[in-house]
C-alpha cells in the first residue's frame, strides 16, 4: 500500500472510532467534516518521508505519528477559523467548522481531535513502548507550551509580539514534530531532525505569508487577507513581497542543508524542494500590491 493510502486509512479507522453510533451525531459530523476531504497533508507526508528516507520498512508507527500530527492540525484549524481568533469563514474550500456546525460544536470538535491523537498513539504503539514514549513527547510539545501551536496562538493576545518567536512557535514547532517524529520512529535520535524541521516551517511560514497578500482564496481554499484584518505579524508587511520572497528561499536552501545524513536524504531533499516552491509558484508582487 502507497504510504499516502496508508495516511488516510490511519485517519479513517481514528475518526470512525471517535464518530462511533454513542457519538452525538451533530458532534460525529463536524469531527469528520474536520479532517475530510483533507488538504495537501504536508505534515504527516512530511513525517513519513523523513522516516522514508531514515530506513524505515513497515512505517507502522510513522503512520501513527503522522495521523496524530494530522489530527492536531485539523484540530488547530478549527479553532483558529473560530470567531474569537481569526474569524474565518471558509477553510478547505468550504464553510469553517463552526460556519456549518456552530461555535459550540466546533470548539468540542477542537479538542476531540486533540484527545483522539494521543489515543491514536496510545492505540497503535501499544506494542511499541520504545517508539510511543518519545513520539508521545515529540507531539505534545509542539502543541501546548511553552514553545508549541498552543503558545503561538496566545502570542497573539500580547501587546508586543517577536514575529520570529511568533512563527517558529505557531508554525515551526508542529513541522519540527514532523521531522523529529519520523526519525524516532525509524529508531534514530529525534534531536539531530529538529532544526530542518523548523527551516521548513520558517519557510512555509513566510510563503504562507506570501499566500495571504499574493494568493487568491479561490486557489488556497480559506479567505486571503487574513493578517492585515487580524493585525497579525506577516513578512511581507515587515520585509516588503521581494523581501519575503528571498527570505523564502533562504529558509528553503536552510533546510536542504540541515537534513541529516540518512539513506534517503537525497530524495528527502527533492521532496522538500518540490512541495515548497509550489507554495509560491504563480506568486507576484502585482497581486500583492
Amino acid at each position: 500500500m502507497d504510504i499516502a493510502q496508508r495516511l488516510e486509512q490511519e485517519l479513517e479507522q481514528a475518526v470512525t472510532r471517535a464518530t462511533g453510533p454513542e457519538c452525538p451525531p451533530r458532534l460525529a459530523e463536524a469531527l469528520h467534516y474536520a479532517v475530510f476531504p483533507g488538504g495537501a497533508r504536508i505534515r504527516p507526508r512530511l513525517c513519513l518521508a523523513v522516516a522514508r528516507a531514515c530506513g524505515d520498512s513497515n512505517f507502522v508507527a510513522a503512520t501513527a505519528a503522522a495521523a496524530a500530527i494530522e489530527l492536531l492540525h485539523c484540530a488547530s484549524l478549527v479553532h483558529d477559523d473560530l470567531p474569537c481568533f481569526d474569524n474565518a469563514g471558509i477553510r478547505r474550500g468550504k464553510p469553517s467548522v463552526h460556519c456549518a456546525f456552530g461555535e459550540r460544536t466546533a470548539v468540542l470538535a477542537g479538542d476531540a481531535l486533540i484527545v483522539l491523537a494521543f489515543e491514536q498513539l496510545a492505540i497503535r504503539l501499544a506494542l511499541s513502548p520504545d517508539r510511543l514514549a518519545p513520539i508521545t513527547r515529540i507531539v505534545a510539545a509542539a502543541v501546548g507550551g511553552p514553545n508549541g501551536i498552543c503558545a503561538g496562538q496566545a502570542w497573539e493576545n500580547e501587546d508586543k509580539i517577536d514575529i520570529v518567536n511568533y512563527q517558529r512557535a505557531k508554525t515551526g514547532a508542529l513541522f519540527a514534530a514532523c521531522t523529529m517524529a519520523g526519525a524516532a520512529a525509524a529508531g534514530l535520535e529525534p534531536q539531530a531532525w529538529q532544526t530542518l524541521g523548523y527551516a521548513i516551517g520558517e519557510a512555509f511560514q513566510v510563503a504562507d505569508d506570501l499566500r495571504d497578500v499574493a494568493g487568491q482564496a479561490q486557489d488556497l481554499g480559506k479567505p486571503t487577507g487574513q493578517d492585515a484584518a487580524n493585525h497579525c505579524p506577516n513578512f511581507v508587511d515587515e520585509l516588503g513581497f521581494d523581501g519575503a520572497m528571498q527570505r523564502f528561499e533562504h529558509h528553503l536552501a536552510a533546510a536542504l542543508a540541515a537534513i541529516p545524513p540518512c539513506p534517503g536524504a537525497e530524495q528527502l531533499g527533492l521532496q522538500i524542494t518540490a512541495v515548497s516552491r509550489s507554495l509560491v509558484t504563480g506568486l507576484s508582487a502585482r497581486q500583492a500590491a
